[in-house]
């Protein structure tokens, strides 16, 4: 189930950057404004639930020693 939770919402991730570069593929900058914010929203938002959600290794790091 996680592999495909982290499948489903890498594509959906992926997906955002294509929405937010459709703009300027097909020329059209009228509605790029729109297609910026709902591509970025959306890969963000993918993204960052990709992380919390399948990853594990978003939370805050922990407070250890410097290694070098």
């Amino acid at each position: 189930m996680k592999k495909l939770m982290r499948l489903m919402l890498t594509i959906l991730m992926y997906a955002g950057v294509l929405i937010f570069l459709f703009p300027y593929v097909t020329g059209r900058f009228t509605t790029g404004i729109a297609f910026m914010i709902l591509g970025a929203g959306m890969t963000i938002v993918c993204g960052l639930l990709r992380c919390y959600l399948t990853e594990g290794d978003c939370g805050p790091l922990s407070r250890i020693g410097r290694d070098w």
